[in-house]
């Protein structure tokens, strides 16, 4: 379909001024989100980071147990209130942060489309424009910061291959603080670990490959403590055995058919996943299913029809051209690796756990698609072994 004359005159008439153009429209997001809410948003778990925060700050104590895989979004709110600044100190810095995450999308986004600024364009347009992204900056909770540092990572990972020590030490930070935000942080580090390993697969030389996979089996003891230490306070049997696809919600289940085979007390809670797996296996991939769809259709119970109409109209076909953008070459191979794995891995996350009621758990990984997507798009079809 050819496009209307005058729109292409004004298209090419704004080109030369997109920055700014972007730039305004996260601003009037951000207003607009300040206006529905009435200004900072007090949500449903907001209590627990504010009282922490404070703990911090007054007596500087750090509590232990579960709320310790969280310390980060706490340590960032603290100064806030030990400055007296409040819930609208928190939101300007929540703001602040995701003003640099969303110039992080845009040039990460450039530099992996070779320079071209349609890319850039359209990915930064699909992060700032999705309203379950940008609502987070006005809610007290962690997501907002959660989703600016997987951009921020994104962004840092993209300048990798300068081979400059302060790009690599970025990336350290950038990983490391968006590990300390939330339990499932961790999944951008290793997002960035499963792209190292494809390349060292990939080189000529395979000897840091053979010493990539020896450190690997050495080092397996060590992981698997911390695989339990993280499913530690979490109470998966109980939501496998409600069939829950959604936490709490009991319309949406999966029935067994037959009574379940529960592992024996004392085991550790890995080993309590691989026994329910072993037994119970077509009730277990039942259940996954269900969660697998959930989690990505954007068709959830509690949406509107206007809500999982949007979800349809753009998310589904950004999918598919995400999906097509990571399997074939023509981008810098590593980063299609990471932006994949940190949406699959985090979609294994829900799939082996339980999805949440609203979009707290997607909202983080939808960067990967639109900048998969925005690649595939505005990028011209690679020649033959380009780009592996």
């Amino acid at each position: 379909m050819r496009l209307p004359g005058w729109f292409r005159t004004l298209c090419l008439r704004l080109w030369p001024h997109h920055p700014a153009l972007l730039a305004g429209l996260w601003g009037l997001v951000q207003l607009g989100f300040l206006r529905q809410y009435h200004g900072p948003h007090f949500a449903n778990d907001s209590a627990r980071y504010l009282e922490y925060g404070a703990n911090i700050a007054e007596c500087g104590y750090f509590e232990p147990g579960h709320n310790l895989r969280y310390v980060l979004y706490p340590l960032f709110i603290s100064p806030w209130l030990a400055l007296g600044l409040g819930w609208w100190g928190i939101v300007a810095g929540q703001l602040a942060v995701s003003a640099l995450a969303t110039r992080a999308v845009y040039r990460g986004t450039r530099r992996l489309a070779g320079g071209r600024r349609a890319a850039a364009a359209l990915a930064a347009f699909l992060f700032i424009a999705w309203p379950d992204i940008q609502r987070f900056n006005v809610f007290l909770l962690t997501e907002s910061l959660f989703i600016s540092l997987v951009a921020l990572s994104f962004g840092a990972f993209t300048r990798v291959p300068r081979g400059r020590r302060a790009d690599w030490a970025l990336l350290l930070l950038a990983l490391a603080a968006t590990a300390l935000v939330r339990p499932n942080g961790f999944l951008v580090a290793l997002a960035a670990a499963l792209a190292g390993l494809d390349a060292l697969r990939r080189r000529p030389d395979r000897r840091p490959w053979r010493a990539a996979l020896l450190g690997l089996v050495l080092l397996a003891p060590l992981l698997w403590a911390a695989l339990n230490h993280q499913l530690a306070t979490y109470y998966l049997m109980d939501t496998y055995q409600r069939g829950e696809l959604i936490f709490r919600y009991p319309l949406w289940a999966v029935h067994q058919a037959a009574p379940l085979r529960l592992p024996p007390n004392g085991t550790g809670p890995v080993a309590r996943v691989l026994y329910f797996a072993a037994h119970n296996p077509l009730y277990l991939g039942r259940l996954m299913l269900g969660k697998l769809f959930v989690f990505v259709s954007y068709l959830k119970p509690h949406y509107s029809l206007a809500h999982r109409v949007a979800g349809v109209l753009v998310l589904w076909p950004a999918y598919w051209l995400a999906a097509r953008r990571a399997w074939r070459p023509g981008v810098w191979r590593p980063a299609r690796v990471f932006l994949a794995a940190v949406f699959l891995l985090q979609t294994a996350i829900v799939m082996l756990t339980v999805d949440d009621w609203d979009v707290r758990f997607l909202a983080p990984v939808l960067l990967p698609v639109f900048v998969l997507a925005a690649l595939e798009v505005a990028t011209p079809r690679p020649r033959r072994n380009e780009g592996r």
